[in-house]
C-alpha cells in the first residue's frame, strides 16, 4: 500500500482518537486537578520560587507564620512572631504555623527543601480547589460553566501566584471556604447526621486556619437550615452536633490562650494592631506597613518592652481615638478601602500596578455582573453568594485591604466570571443570523 494512502486511511482515525481523548480529559475532574498541580509544581521549579531571600533574616519566608513555625521547630513553642524572643503569642491562628513547623522539623528551618515542600503543599491546596469549584458551578449553572470555571482556576497565572510564592495560609483558606460553600449549598440533598458532622469539623478547621472566614459561618448554616426546612427535613439535631464539633475543634486552642495570657482570646489577638495599621495619622486607605513591628524598629522595641497584649491594646486605643476624632474621615477611608479591595490598592511604580489593577478590577466587575444575573434569574445559591460577597470583605473595609485578602473568595468569583462569559457567548450565538 502506498504510504500516503495508509496515512490518509489512518489519519482521520488517529485524529478522532485524539479528539475523543481530549474530550474525556477536558471534562475529567481528575485531569483538571492533575494538570493544575503539575503546572504549579513546574512553576516552582522553573521559576525558582523556593529560593527566598536571606538578606532580611528569612522574614519573607513565611513572615510571622514562618517565625512562629521556626520557634516551634526549634523547641520554643508557639512564640516569637517577629524573630527576637518575645514569649508566647496569639498573633496568628495555629493551623498553618504548626503545619510549617512540621515541615521545618523534617526538612530544616528556613531551608530550600522546606520552602519547596511548603509551596508544593500550597499548590496541592490550590489544585484541589478545582473540585469544589466544579461542583458548585455545575449545581448552580451548568456542566459547561463547571468545566470552564475549573479550567480557569487550573490555568490562570494570577491564581498560581500566591500558592507558588507565599508561605502563608492563603491557598488553604480558599480551598476550605469553597468546600464550606459547597457543603452549605448541597446539605439539603443529604439525610442523616454525617453531613452535619462534616459541617462542624470543617468550620472548626477554618477557624483554626483563618478566623476572618467565620463571617460566612452564620449565613452558611442558616442557608442550609432554610433549604432543608423547605423540603421538610429536620435539622435541629444536626445543628447541635455541628455546633458541638465546631467548639470541640477550637476549645483546646482557646484554653491554651487563656492559660497563656490569663484572659479569653478568640483564636488570635492582633485585631487592634491591624486596626491601627489602617487608621491613624497618614492613613490613606492602604496598609501603613512602616508602622508594623516587622518594618519599624521603634514599634518592635515597643512590642518587646510592653509585651504582646499591652502593645496591641495601645495600638487599638490609638486607632479608636483616630476614628472617633472624625467619623466622616473614617467613612471616607472605608469607601477607599472598599474600592481598593475590589480594584486593587495603588502602589509605586504606578504604571505596572495600574495594569495589574485593571485586570483585578475587571474580574470584580465580571463577578458582580454574574452575581446580578444569577440573582435576577433566581438561581439556587445566588443569595448565598451575595452574603459571601457582602460579609467576608467587611473587616477589610475597616482595617486595610491587600490583594491576598481577596483570594479566599476568588473561586466563587471565577465561577461568576465564566458564567457571564458563557452567557455572552450563548447570547451572541443565538443573535447571529443564519446565513445558510
Amino acid at each position: 500500500m502506498n504510504p500516503r494512502s495508509a496515512e490518509s486511511v489512518h489519519g482521520p482515525e488517529h485524529h478522532t482518537v485524539l479528539v475523543d481523548l481530549w474530550r474525556r480529559v477536558r471534562i475529567s475532574q481528575f485531569w483538571i486537578v492533575a494538570i493544575a498541580l503539575l503546572l504549579r509544581i513546574g512553576w516552582i521549579i522553573v521559576g525558582h520560587t523556593y529560593k527566598f531571600k536571606t538578606s532580611d533574616d528569612n522574614f519573607s519566608f513565611g513572615w510571622e507564620m514562618g517565625r512562629i513555625a521556626a520557634s516551634i521547630a526549634s523547641g520554643h513553642g508557639f512564640s516569637n512572631p517577629f524573630g527576637p524572643v518575645s514569649g508566647p503569642t496569639a498573633w496568628e491562628p495555629p493551623l498553618y504555623p504548626y503545619m510549617a513547623a512540621g515541615v521545618f522539623s523534617i526538612f530544616g528551618i528556613y531551608s530550600k527543601a522546606s520552602a519547596f515542600v511548603l509551596l508544593s503543599l500550597n499548590s496541592i491546596f490550590s489544585a484541589l480547589t478545582c473540585l469544589p469549584i466544579f461542583w458548585i458551578a455545575r449545581r448552580m449553572f451548568s456542566e459547561k460553566v463547571a468545566v470552564g470555571s475549573a479550567w480557569a482556576w487550573a490555568l490562570l497565572p494570577n491564581v498560581m501566584f500566591w500558592c507558588t510564592r507565599a508561605v502563608w495560609e492563603t491557598s488553604l483558606s480558599a480551598l476550605l471556604l469553597t468546600l464550606a460553600f459547597w457543603l452549605a449549598l448541597s446539605l439539603e440533598d443529604h439525610e442523616g447526621l454525617w453531613p452535619w458532622v462534616r459541617f462542624g469539623i470543617l468550620w472548626g478547621v477554618i477557624a483554626l486556619n483563618s478566623p476572618s472566614l467565620l463571617s460566612f459561618l452564620a449565613p452558611a448554616g442558616l442557608w442550609a437550615w432554610y433549604r432543608r426546612a423547605k423540603r421538610c427535613k429536620t435539622s435541629l439535631i444536626g445543628v447541635v452536633i455541628a455546633s458541638l464539633l465546631f467548639f470541640a475543634c477550637i476549645t483546646p486552642w482557646l484554653l491554651r490562650d487563656y492559660r497563656t495570657f490569663g484572659r479569653f482570646i478568640f483564636i488570635r489577638d492582633n485585631i487592634g494592631a491591624e486596626l491601627r495599621l489602617g487608621n491613624g495619622n497618614g492613613a490613606d486607605g492602604t496598609w501603613m506597613e512602616y508602622l508594623h513591628p516587622s518594618q519599624d524598629v521603634y514599634a518592635l522595641r515597643q512590642f518587646l518592652a510592653m509585651g504582646e497584649l499591652p502593645y496591641i491594646a495601645l495600638r487599638k486605643q490609638e486607632a479608636v481615638g483616630y476614628i472617633k476624632a472624625d467619623y466622616l474621615r473614617f467613612a471616607g477611608l472605608c469607601v477607599r478601602r472598599t474600592i481598593y479591595f475590589w480594584a486593587g490598592p495603588p502602589k509605586n511604580p504606578w504604571w505596572p500596578q495600574a495594569i495589574k489593577n485593571s485586570l483585578f478590577l475587571a474580574s470584580s466587575v465580571l463577578s458582580f455582573w454574574g452575581l446580578g444575573r444569577a440573582l435576577r434569574s433566581r438561581l439556587q445559591g445566588a443569595r448565598l453568594l451575595l452574603w459571601l460577597f457582602l460579609l467576608y470583605p467587611a473587616i477589610y473595609y475597616v482595617v486595610f485591604p491587600a490583594p491576598r485578602y481577596r483570594v479566599p473568595i476568588e473561586p466563587e468569583m471565577a465561577i461568576l466570571c465564566v458564567y457571564v462569559l458563557t452567557e455572552a457567548q450563548i447570547g451572541s450565538t443565538v443573535s447571529r443570523p443564519d446565513r445558510s
